[in-house]
């Protein structure tokens, strides 16, 4: 299922799915017996994903594509962690700052906590940040955390998923590069805005495009429609279950926290250097697409 949140005119957010051009209600849908919000739905779904998936298919009254704003799948997500899972990116990034991966990130994969309260869903304006003048986006998958679990191994990691979306981990690159060499963050250079959506992706979607414990999924940016990165989820060092189970390492997962892969290699300005395309710019827009995950466009303003 391709999950939303969705607001029809003069109605609140809420949850619904989306079966081609059509945005379904999953409360009105289901007579009030699930919930209307995600965050919600993510709660019980280890629960009432059967009774969540019967209703797809069936004669229902639902909403044009076009009649209705779609908004972060989750706006409110309990936590999101962001890891550096893709050796490429690094490989790319430390020539450009003239540094190499130092050699504990081949030993654990490494994350850090982002800002769960600035999520921006498809279509929203995306502002710089104050003193910011190298505004960049990063292409990123993410999981969501459907069950609430502890000292999760990697091998049982995938009983954990929710599903996937697509996540843009907006940086501040000035900001980053001044704080980090203290020894602390980042921090300022990432916390005003992380892009998500534009829906939840349920693993029985990708089942398809599973390699061995990847997906073969085709990963791109553009900006102002024109081709800047290239990547495949299928090619990242760390899966999701030895994420899953670093962070859950003397730790809980909740349902509703967020796990980004981190940049896939060429994913980001950083990586790909000014003389390929400046920094970001008000005006200019930021698609991001994967396979079967959807597309994901934010105008930046500020």
């Amino acid at each position: 299922m391709k999950l939303v949140t969705f607001k029809a005119l003069n109605q609140k957010a809420q949850a619904g799915w989306i079966e081609g051009e059509t945005v379904y209600s999953i409360a009105e849908c289901s007579g009030g017996s699930l919930p209307s919000t995600m965050a919600e739905l993510i709660k019980i779904s280890a629960d009432k994903m059967p009774e969540l998936q019967q209703l797809v298919g069936k004669q229902q009254k639902g909403f044009s594509i076009h009649e209705v704003e779609l908004l972060a799948p989750l706006e409110n997500p309990s936590s999101v962690r962001d890891f550096m899972a893709f050796e490429n990116h690094l490989l790319n990034a430390s020539k450009k700052s003239g540094l190499t991966i130092h050699p504990e990130w081949y030993k654990i994969p490494v994350f850090y906590f982002t800002n769960h309260q600035s999520i921006h869903g498809p279509n929203q304006t995306v502002d710089i940040p104050p003193n910011c003048k190298m505004f960049d986006y990063e292409l990123e998958i993410a999981v969501v955390i459907g069950k609430q679990g502890k000292n999760i191994k990697a091998t049982d990691a995938d009983d954990y998923i929710f599903g996937y979306t697509i996540f843009n981990d907006w940086s501040a690159r000035d900001l980053q590069f001044q704080e980090m060499p203290v020894g602390l963050g980042p921090a300022k250079g990432k916390d005003a805005a992380t892009s998500i959506g534009p829906y939840i992706v349920t693993k029985d979607e990708l089942e398809s495009y599973r390699s061995q414990d990847r997906y073969d999924l085709k990963m791109t940016a553009k900006v102002n429609g024109k081709l800047l990165s290239e990547g495949n989820f299928k090619d990242i060092h760390y899966t999701f279950g030895e994420m899953i189970e670093r962070a859950s390492s003397g730790v809980t997962l909740y349902p509703g926290d967020v796990i980004g892969s981190g940049t896939v290699g060429t994913g980001c300005l950083l990586e790909l250097g000014q003389d390929v395309h400046p920094w970001l710019q008000s005006g200019d827009e930021v698609e991001l697409a994967i396979t079967e995950l959807g597309v994901l466009r934010n105008r930046i303003g500020g």
